[in-house]
């Protein structure tokens, strides 16, 4: 018998040392793990996940942690006391509430408090459970101190198992129930729910209440939920058969005690850092879809600038076509006047009656073609300008106001409230907005739409452009950039021919004239649809780039987006992996026991 004794506690040793090992060996990467999950939430800055993350840290090599929560009042601190079963209050028990800090309740070989902030302490007890356990009573999820609230918050991550405790006469207040949202939907911590003081309610409708806790859990999402009735006053009494401890700590001995419970604490938090991780990466994922929305954003707003630039170049060929044909004619017509005017016969004739009337003779007719001309241009050119201008004008407003639109109906998904990247969303919808303000201030502004290229000394277009605004104006301007090209053209060809009939007299040569005036109206021609098609386009073009000026900041935002989200999710990428196959071998490690 002592052999065997002997050996028997020999081998639990050997066992201890091996469980303690592989413990170790499993925190050590853990700890790497959560350094590496830490530095990716420093990556996105997010403060609040990053001090998540560092507590996690903090704990890791601490005992599994019960968080006892619940409402001010609901019994917790006697719930705890009755569990530890020490013979004295380990958490004080009174009237009114207690507990108005933070205490964390752990193994020690002599009792003693210690005060870690204002808001925390650490109480050490002798108490054999707290070897494998450790307790948190929290302030009431009820509480009217904020930082008991924010604190309690910060323990949950952290936790192994939490402990709802309800008053059994009221277990259906909201603030209890809301913070569960918390412990569960946001971190999806195990949860049990214990109905405490069930000595001051009867048994039917303690049961009612039970079920009642069931129900509303499995709303919240839990499956299975597990509920516990007890009395703290009746275990402290001696009633341990009807107090409803023994129930519990039944399922502490079957679930976490036993040589369980570190290895139950090294799946949370590996559980913790890949729910951490999983929440990166959703939000990741939104800022990836508001990125490639963005993208297709602004590559339709260049294909819309594109498709208007050439609707608005067409519209410019058609009014040069216009032009050109009106100067055909007004051309044609001097032309044939010249050609029958010179004509032998003719010329015969004005010869002998300039010889009695000098206003007949042949520069005189000559000055009166040229003349003539001169007013068949301004006419029918007149006449062709107003027409098309109007057409111009109408294509470059309707550029702008697409590009109005399209700002205007730009999809987000990645809002201001977003858990992970709402600093970013912020930029974004700041960025977005001062895009709309300064795009819609930029169509209202008339000197947005001139071009000191067009007009380097303003002459002709300044007055008219000063009674109007933004696009308003845009006709004023083509109509004084196709005037201006236009008649500049055309006197400078009417210069031209009026020194061809200068010199002429009576001894003139016809085919000279009129290849002259051929040649001189033809070069007009080149040079007016030259003109014409070269200043209006270089004025589309100009528009162009102001509109896409507007986006700069857009540009520039997508540059930067572009180079974090790569970074941000080779990191993330990298530690999914880690995450994942650090799973799976603690799944393996855990069959194994």
């Amino acid at each position: 018998m002592p052999q065997a004794s002997t050996f028997a506690i020999t081998h639990k040793q050997h066992m201890n040392q091996i469980i303690n090992q592989e413990v170790f060996s499993f925190r050590v990467r853990l700890e790497e793990l959560a350094k590496d999950v830490h530095h990716l939430t420093t990556m996105i800055d997010h403060d609040e996940l990053a001090e998540t993350v560092s507590g996690l840290r903090n704990r890791i090599n601490e005992p599994f942690m019960f968080v006892i929560v619940g409402e001010v009042k609901a019994g917790k601190s006697s719930f705890i006391n009755a569990l530890l079963d020490a013979g004295k209050e380990v958490t004080k028990v009174a009237p009114q509430p207690m507990t108005d800090t933070i205490q964390q309740i752990v193994w020690g070989e002599e009792e003693e408090v210690i005060m870690i902030n204002p808001f925390l302490k650490k109480i050490t007890q002798p108490v054999d459970i707290l070897k494998e356990i450790a307790i948190v009573d929290t302030p009431g999820t009820n509480t009217i101190v904020e930082k008991h609230q924010q604190i309690t918050e910060d323990f949950i991550p952290g936790s192994d198992l939490i402990v709802f405790v309800f008053e059994s006469k009221n277990p259906y207040r909201q603030s209890a129930w809301d913070f569960l949202n918390y412990i569960h939907g946001d971190w999806q911590k195990k949860v049990i729910f214990v109905l405490q003081q069930k000595d001051l309610i009867d048994a039917p409708d303690l049961e009612v209440n039970m079920n009642g806790v069931r129900e509303q859990a499995e709303k919240k999402g839990m499956t299975h939920p597990i509920v516990f009735a007890v009395s703290a006053k009746q275990e402290i009494d001696g009633d341990k058969a009807g107090s409803g401890f023994k129930e519990v700590r039944d399922y502490i001995a079957k679930n976490i005690t036993g040589g369980k419970a570190p290895y139950l604490k090294l799946g949370n938090s590996l559980g913790t850092l890949i729910n951490i991780q999983n929440r990166i990466g959703s939000g990741l994922q939104i800022r990836k879809d508001q990125y490639k929305l963005d993208k297709e954003f602004r590559a339709d707003i260049t294909e819309s600038l594109d498709q208007q630039e050439v609707r608005s170049g067409k519209h410019v060929d058609m009014l040069i076509e216009n032009i050109l044909n009106a100067y055909d004619i007004a051309t044609q017509r001097a032309l044939t006047e010249l050609n029958h005017g010179l004509s032998f016969p003719v010329m015969l004739k004005r010869s002998f009656t300039s010889i009695f009337n000098k206003k007949t003779t042949l520069k005189t007719w000559l000055q009166g073609v040229a003349s003539e001309l001169e007013n068949d241009l301004n006419n029918e050119l007149r006449k062709k300008l107003n027409d098309g201008v109007g057409d111009v004008a109408e294509s470059i407003q309707q550029m702008a106001k697409i590009i109005q639109l399209k700002v205007q109906n730009s999809k987000t998904i990645l809002k201001d409230d977003q858990d992970i990247f709402s600093d970013i969303a912020e930029r974004r919808n700041y960025i977005m907005s001062d895009l709309q303000n300064t795009f819609n201030s930029f169509l209202e502004k008339s000197d947005n739409f001139k071009d000191q290229t067009l007009f380097p000394d303003q002459s002709g277009v300044s007055a008219n452009i000063a009674t109007g605004s933004g696009l308003a104006v845009v006709g004023i301007i083509i109509a004084a950039v196709t005037q201006g090209a236009v008649f500049d053209v055309t006197g400078g060809l009417l210069t031209a021919v009026g020194l061809i009939f200068a010199g002429v007299t009576t001894m003139v040569k016809k085919n000279k004239i009129v290849s002259g005036f051929s040649t001189e109206i033809k070069k007009g021609k080149e040079k007016l649809e030259n003109e014409v098609n070269t200043q209006l386009k270089q004025y589309i073009a100009h528009l162009r780039r102001r509109i896409e000026d507007n986006f700069n900041r857009f540009d520039s935002m997508l540059v930067t987006e572009e180079k974090q989200i790569a970074e941000v999710d080779t990191k993330y990428e990298e530690l999914n992996r880690k995450l994942r196959s650090t799973e799976v071998e603690l799944e393996k490690m855990m069959k194994g026991k």
